[in-house]
């Protein structure tokens, strides 16, 4: 069956993809909120929100909330990015109207009563106080901080006790009824669904959802990088070492994505290869290619006794050399393909997996890109464009986080960014 999308009249757009042999159905709505939409004051609010969706409406308690999509054997939850937020659910086919109906009540008549927001801050500063036992969150906290200083979307999704200890109920009605709005919403859904069903449920809900003046842009990200670390002891220390990449918008997305891929995708990966296999210098390393809308991330992340870290970072700095001035193999080149395509494929056997894809592409494209389209992307990739993008990257400065090393982690730091990039 096709993708079909149609676009209500106050600007919500409800996507499908239907998978007729399916018997559940996941369906969602993503909000083009997140993070990096908040002021300094409201650091965290988009993720507190999203937690205080389920804690109660004018009609249902958060108890009945749960017991109520429980009840037809299905599950809730909700996540926040740093350009979007979602509420999501899978169901059995015919119970869509119920999922949808939770959903459009805890995003349009949460109460956000005081009992409930003080119990859900001391959920939330736990789990902020969980990230700073777990040096990969740290890692990547501070990585973000050096690429992207005194920025949104350099900040920590989750907020600081700070922020998250100041928030009321009037700062969360006040964010939500700025950035929640149908034409800055999609529904998408996958699996044993019919779109006409669908969009006439959603009709119901939302039909009379009407805009309210609200802020649309947000400040433009500007890469700085530098250095980042922490003098907590660990067993390991992990290093995470970052550069401007390109944002999903981007002509060289695709290659970044299939350089990630020879690089450290995988065991076949350079990385992995040298690092783990020819030297036993770590258990994993791997390399990423995060993107928003108008910028992104590549980084390599590793983690080793702080004794070999000397030795990591001089083989890490070498590969990034030789990348740089070696085109790949041809094998090399078809493997990372052969592994980016199937990864994208097999996702998408996953109902869940097709519902986000769907309504995702709707919202940063306003379509939906075909999977011929993408295999068609990622092949046309050359040799050549992944070398020239990793050259790129060493064009620039390095953003280094360090953690785990105590005293040490400042020196190895320094040593990484002097080693890697300009």
């Amino acid at each position: 069956m096709p993708v079909e999308i149609t676009t209500l009249s106050n600007g919500l757009r409800v996507v499908t993809d239907t998978m007729p042999r399916l018997e559940t159905v996941s369906l969602g709505l993503w909000v083009g909120t997140g993070a990096r939409h908040e002021s300094e004051r409201e650091h965290g609010i988009s993720h507190f929100l999203e937690h205080m969706a389920f804690k109660g409406t004018g009609t249902r308690t958060a108890q009945q909330i749960a017991e109520e999509i429980e009840a037809v054997g299905g599950d809730l939850n909700a996540a926040t990015s740093m350009e979007t937020t979602a509420y999501y659910a899978r169901v059995l086919k015919g119970d869509e109207k119920v999922a949808l109906g939770i959903i459009a009540d805890i995003l349009r008549n949460s109460e956000f009563g005081r009992p409930e927001l003080e119990g859900e801050r001391q959920v939330i500063l736990q789990e902020i106080a969980a990230t700073r036992d777990s040096p990969d969150d740290m890692g990547y906290d501070f990585l973000h901080d050096a690429a992207f200083p005194g920025q949104s979307v350099g900040r920590p999704i989750l907020g600081t006790p700070e922020s998250v200890g100041r928030f009321t109920s009037g700062d969360l009605r006040r964010f939500l009824g700025r950035r929640y709005g149908p034409a800055n919403m999609v529904i998408g859904a996958a699996g044993a669904v019919r779109h006409g069903n669908l969009v006439r449920h959603v009709e119901a809900l939302f039909g009379d959802f009407a805009d309210k003046k609200r802020t649309t842009g947000e400040r433009k990200a500007k890469y700085v990088g530098g250095v980042r670390f922490s003098e907590k002891s660990f067993e390991q220390s992990h290093l995470l070492i970052g550069f401007p990449s390109p944002s999903y918008q981007d002509e060289s997305f695709f290659a970044a994505q299939v350089f990630s891929g020879l690089f450290g995708g995988g065991m076949s990966s350079r990385l992995f290869q040298e690092v783990r296999e020819k030297r036993g210098l770590c258990y994993a390393i791997y390399s990423s290619a995060w993107s928003l809308s108008d910028t992104g991330l590549f980084a390599v992340h590793a983690a080793t006794g702080t004794g070999l870290m000397t030795q990591l970072v001089d083989v890490v700095g070498a590969e990034f050399k030789r990348a740089a001035e070696q085109a790949p193999t041809t094998a090399e080149l078809e493997r990372s393909k052969a592994q980016l395509k199937a990864g994208l494929l097999m996702s998408l056997e996953s109902s869940s997996a097709r519902a986000e894809q769907v309504a995702r592409n709707v919202m940063m494209h306003d379509r939906v890109l075909t999977n011929r389209e993408l295999m068609d992307k990622v092949d046309a990739v050359t040799a050549e464009e992944t070398r020239a993008f990793a050259a790129k990257l060493l064009s620039n400065k390095a953003s280094v986080s360090l953690v785990g090393s105590g005293k040490r982690s400042r020196k190895y730091a320094e040593l990484a960014a002097a080693t890697v990039g300009t």
